[in-house]
């Protein structure tokens, strides 16, 4: 990859960063053209946000964590067991946390509901909508969401993964937007 692609990739995200007001979010976070993200986002490193994305409230992204284009992260923000009163007029409750671990794979249109934790090195499918918390290097799908598989059916391999993922920052090189 050449050096003027890199620089304005750095440059781009560094206005981003600005625009958005993203202070929690690694200098290595990419984010694709077209997303609305809450500024408190946190990102660590590598962790990358594709185009047309919907991150809510309290989300927080783990190391090499991507995000296919229009991933939505809503949900849970509006009362509406109050009798006698409108959910319209009814207040909103404090926004839970979301977490996705580490190397965690979301694919294209899923939707996560807000306080959902998505384990690291989990997959999530396309279209899925998750409701529930998904357990570390588990594949889920569905609507609901449910298990389908495993990434790693043998545990040698989550093993080798999990070693990894607790070692040093990994520092390979980037897709090219062409190849995006």
């Amino acid at each position: 990859m050449d050096w003027s692609y890199k620089l304005a990739r750095k440059g781009l995200m560094t206005y981003r960063r600005w625009r958005f007001g993203l202070s929690n979010v690694h200098p290595t976070f990419y984010m694709a053209h077209g997303c609305r993200v809450s500024s408190d986002l946190t990102a660590h490193e590598y962790s990358f946000v594709n185009i047309g994305c919907i991150l809510g409230p309290n989300v927080e992204l783990g190391r090499y964590v991507m995000l296919a284009p229009h991933v939505a992260i809503v949900g849970g923000d509006h009362v509406y067991d109050i009798p006698g009163k409108p959910i319209i007029f009814s207040g909103r409750p404090h926004m839970k946390r979301t977490y996705i671990g580490e190397d965690a794979w979301v694919g294209f249109g899923a939707i996560i509901f807000s306080g959902v934790t998505i384990g690291r090195g989990a997959i999530i499918g396309a279209g899925a909508v998750v409701t529930k918390d998904v357990p570390p290097f588990e594949i889920h799908g569905g609507v609901p969401n449910r298990k389908i598989g495993e990434r790693f059916p043998d545990s040698n391999d989550r093993q080798i993964h999990e070693k990894m993922l607790e070692g040093e920052l990994m520092t390979p090189e980037l897709c090219p937007p062409w190849a995006q």
